[in-house]
């Protein structure tokens, strides 16, 4: 990563046709605050790591949305078809999720980050894990999600009260609209309903530990799903404070201030999958994985430094 400023150079010169002019204004911007230090090493304070790494994780959600509108014209001449629709639509929701979570960060809020940060590595996952599997393992993707909407339709044959509704009905026009348009009838899910509705039978934890170690599972996903399921060691933490004369506990009602080293592990799950995407769509020019590359590289970084200078 070194030679960050030529490869960005030579891809530019290269590829000068490949975006439209707005595109390239995108990309020009972001470059233009690391030209001098295309890749920082070290940090002198926790200031100044802050500051920076809230500039860029800024900018890496930025660069993911900018990757999700790169499209190969004679690939893709129009739109996505059904085989590639719900890959970009997870990696579209990767980059608003971290742009979401980011905002919480600047706004020194930290607690509900966790419900957002286990999200965004749950889409990130699936999408990885889609991006690796066969055409069968994405219908079977896009008919697991149909599962209650399944039983909307049979609650409006038995004339449920909420399908007298008004909103009950436009719910129900939703289903029946969407299930049109990809030609599936409610005799099409015996696959899906002998899984029990989990994509090709496996709960998160096999996909995740497909892809990558138990550890990880534990220390990312594993204990972000405390802050969605309730649990009392995540009260222990973010709504209560103990008090130590006699082990009670009070109520704490202030918000806990954020923790930017959060963000720096989600990277390790985001990259990938906008790398393995360019690559399904013909598009892995040098112009767009060099950014890619030195995300992970500045991510690294980060993460040494963080452990260095927080000393904790």
């Amino acid at each position: 990563m070194q030679c960050f400023n030529a490869d960005y150079l030579y891809a530019a010169q290269k590829y000068p046709h490949s975006l439209g002019v707005n595109q390239m204004d995108e990309l020009d911007a972001i470059f233009e605050k690391y030209k001098e230090h295309p890749l920082r090493e070290r940090f002198e304070t926790l200031e100044e790591i802050n500051q920076f790494a809230l500039c860029f994780y800024r900018d890496v959600a930025e660069i993911y949305d900018f990757l999700s509108r790169v499209k190969n014209s004679e690939r893709n001449p129009s739109g996505y078809t059904l085989d590639d629709a719900p890959i970009i639509g997870l990696l579209v929701r990767i980059w608003k999720l971290l742009k979401e979570t980011i905002r919480y960060h600047a706004e020194d809020n930290a607690e509900f980050l966790a419900i957002f940060l286990r999200t965004l590595i749950e889409t990130a996952v699936t999408a990885t894990y889609l991006l690796k599997s066969d055409a069968a393992v994405l219908e079977d993707y896009r008919k697991c999600s149909y599962k209650d909407r399944l039983r909307i339709l049979r609650d409006s044959k038995n004339s449920s009260e909420f399908s007298k509704t008004k909103a009950g009905q436009r719910v129900l026009r939703s289903v029946e609209e969407k299930m049109r348009f990809e030609g599936l009838s409610e005799n099409d899910f015996s696959q899906q309903k002998k899984n029990r509705w989990k994509l090709q039978g496996k709960d998160f934890f096999s996909i995740f530990t497909e892809l990558y170690s138990e550890q990880m599972y534990r220390c990312t996903f594993g204990m972000m799903s405390e802050s969605v399921h309730c649990s009392w060691n995540d009260s222990m933490d973010w709504d209560l404070q103990k008090n130590a004369a006699d082990d009670t506990f009070s109520i704490y009602p202030l918000f806990h201030p954020a923790d930017i080293r959060y963000i720096t592990p989600l990277l390790v799950f985001c990259n990938e999958p906008y790398a393995l995407w360019l690559k399904r769509i013909g598009a892995d020019d040098r112009y767009y994985t060099v950014f890619l590359d030195w995300i992970e590289a500045q991510n690294r970084n980060l993460y040494r430094e963080f452990d260095r200078l927080y000393g904790e």
